[in-house]
């Protein structure tokens, strides 16, 4: 990817930023577009992957000449009282000016620094996939606010709707007991529950109000009119289908293995250590003073090798850590694989839970407003009283928030499947964003541009127009 490339790939995300916040968002494609758009964690950890970029490009200096200069200007004073000066006190100054080039090379190191870009490199990988984890959760996050927002904002309204409805029993139940069919205890019922459904309609406005702020912090602008999604993601048929995709996806088991391949090459470099590195050096340098036409001049290229021999056992031990880190990495490994698998299989239990919860739901939400509509008209004809009239509508506000509940958790559920297989991201899901490549800043830094060169120059131009420098 060229520079203007890069660039123009980084500020149309800006750009969908500030479009997306001129519309309000009211699908679930919006919200999570909204989250992946605005995220400061993606952002940071987006510098995290650059940073380890870079990582790459310091070790590949290490195979480059090193060149570097110093330059002094001196200048020598002082008195002199001998027998040459016939012991008269003689004073004396001279003015010098130096500069001198080094330059040093390393030749041979038995695979140090070629191990050290190898691991350089897995750890790049390694990031990027912890980036894509990152961006799971974010989504994620996004799923939860968006279907919360609508549990809260659905508990609103039927509480609304419960509220007009008591109001209405109250005057009822007030209405009769003028004309003498109810006495005073049915009308103090009715009061309760009319306080009640106030306090209850009060708690469902604050858990609105706490998940409308929680969806504009996942996803960058405040909720407005939310549309239900049409329908649950495309899941696999079962546990083993969905295990064997993670199996090969899953960031935090590819994060993993990398982990494990970073580790393996620093038993290696802690080896190399150990053995002798040869390297190229050369000198050259003048000296001219200002007091005379007196100079030198001259040069050294010599080549050399050196190592250890003794440290205290310094080196054998940076072996054994490296081992012993080696083998935490190889557990940390099996350790995911196993906590993946559990997931997977726990997230289709929760939505098969749901499934069934919402289902089951549905069933009372219909035998609940059959026996309210049944009891409410035979309160009109005397056989039932206010109590059960209103004992049938709190049955009815049940099941609806029941129903409620179980509908978000399925959609909920459906995405934490998708999460448990790895396949929460941007891509995968076919968001309508500026997909972040995070091959293109290490393709701009992988062969460590000097600033003096083109290609220094072009990242130092992409980092300028980002605010990064």
């Amino acid at each position: 990817m060229t520079p203007t490339a890069f660039l123009r790939h980084m500020t149309t995300g800006i750009a969908v930023v500030w479009i997306a916040a001129a519309a309000q968002a009211d699908t679930l494609a919006d919200a999570l577009v909204g989250a992946y758009n605005t995220s400061g964690l993606l952002e940071q950890n987006r510098a995290v992957l650059r940073a380890a970029d870079e990582d790459v490009a310091q070790s590949i200096s290490a195979l480059r000449p090193v060149v570097s200069w110093v330059s002094d200007i001196t200048r020598d004073f002082g008195t002199n009282r001998s027998a040459s000066t016939g012991f008269q006190v003689v004073g004396s100054a001279a003015n010098t000016t130096s500069i001198a080039l080094s330059a040093e090379l390393t030749l041979y190191d038995f695979g140090q620094n070629r191990l050290a870009i190898d691991s350089a490199k897995e750890s790049v990988l390694a990031t990027r996939q912890s980036l894509v984890s990152v961006e799971q959760q974010i989504l994620l996050r996004a799923v939860q606010a968006f279907m919360e927002v609508r549990r809260t904002t659905e508990t609103v309204s039927l509480r609304q709707n419960n509220l007009r409805l008591i109001t209405q029993e109250l005057r009822a139940a007030e209405d009769r007991f003028d004309v003498g069919e109810v006495t005073r205890t049915d009308v103090a019922l009715a009061q309760a529950r009319l306080a009640a459904s106030r306090s209850a309609l009060s708690a469902a406005q604050g858990d609105l109000a706490v998940a409308q702020e929680e969806y504009r912090v996942a996803t960058g602008r405040r909720p407005g009119a939310l549309n239900s999604p049409r329908s649950v993601p495309q899941l696999p048929a079962n546990v083993s289908a969905a295990r064997a995709v993670a199996m090969r996806s899953h960031p935090d088991l590819l994060g993993a293995q990398y982990a494990v391949s970073v580790n393996e090459i620093s038993v290696l470099r802690a080896k190399a250590a150990m053995k002798p590195t040869v390297k190229l050096q050369g000198q050259l340098g003048i000296t001219e003073n200002f007091d005379s036409s007196a100079f030198s001049r001259g040069g050294s290229v010599s080549i050399g090798a050196s190592g250890p021999i003794y440290q205290g056992g310094r080196l054998s031990s940076l072996v054994r850590q490296a081992m012993a880190n080696r083998d935490s990495a190889r557990a940390q490994l099996q350790l995911a694989r196993l906590n993946i698998e559990q997931n997977v299989a726990t997230a289709y239990v929760q939505l098969q839970v749901a499934r069934s919860s919402r289902a089951a739901s549905a069933d009372q939400v219909r035998a609940a407003q059959i026996a309210f509509d049944g009891v409410r008209e035979e309160a009109t004809l005397g056989a039932r009283t206010t109590l059960d009239v209103l004992d049938a509508e709190q049955e009815l506000l049940n099941a609806r928030a029941s129903q409620i509940s179980a509908s978000v958790d399925e959609y909920v559920a459906a995405y934490a499947v998708l999460f448990s297989m790895g396949v929460l991201t941007a891509d995968q899901l076919g968001l309508a964003v500026q997909k972040y490549d995070p091959a293109a800043y290490y393709n701009l830094v992988k062969d460590a541009p000097a600033p003096v060169s083109r290609q220094g120059r072009d990242l130092d131009r992409v980092l300028r127009a980002l605010g990064k420098e």
